[in-house]
């Protein structure tokens, strides 16, 4: 089994391509090793002196670490992702497949504004984001402001701002005209 890695805009996460399904569908953020319990690998990983946070994509993984160098951890982490796969045994623990946020919020009057800013997300934003090991999704809309959630290499990347403020507020904001500002939660 050959695992790929990958950088990120995010200094302190590396992306982890096993060549395999990770999750069949949805996405799945651990931010600290006591939300692992549902998952064999994060659990491995999180035994890994430096790791930080794991995120689970449809056919990736990112590992964020802490102030710990890269060339020690990452041995550790490849040997855990591929005895994970090796094994045949799920990622996910029985009945755990998609990390459900909070509900979303928005006027009962904006729907159609929402369906528009979700379909841009989903088919725009999504898929470029996923490249860099991580997911955005909607959170909310009030007032002309879209409150995004940013997970995975997402969360705490340094250049995540600019994405927000000249990639997708512009995207949404040239073909939402009711969007004035995008905001992180």
């Amino acid at each position: 089994m050959f695992i790929q890695t990958e950088a990120t805009p995010n200094p302190a996460t590396l992306k982890f391509l096993p060549g395999r399904v990770v999750l069949p569908e949805g996405t799945y953020d651990f931010r600290s090793a006591s939300d692992a319990g549902v998952s064999p690998l994060a659990e491995k990983l999180f035994h890994i002196p430096g790791v930080a946070a794991v995120f689970f994509g449809h056919d990736f993984i990112t590992v964020t670490k802490d102030d710990t160098d890269w060339q020690h951890m990452k041995p550790a982490i490849l040997g855990a992702i591929m005895e994970q796969f090796m094994s045949g045994q799920p990622v996910m623990s029985a009945g755990q497949s998609e990390d459900i946020e909070e509900g979303e919020f928005f006027e009962a009057g904006d729907e159609e504004t929402v369906g528009v800013i979700k379909d841009l997300l989903e088919t725009r934003v999504r898929p470029a984001v996923a490249q860099d090991g991580g997911d955005i999704t909607f959170k909310g809309f009030k007032e002309g402001v879209v409150y995004l959630s940013m997970r995975g290499a997402c969360a705490g990347c340094p250049s995540s701002t600019a994405t927000l403020q000249h990639g997708i507020q512009n995207l949404l904001k040239h073909f939402v005209p009711e969007v004035q500002e995008v905001r992180p939660i």
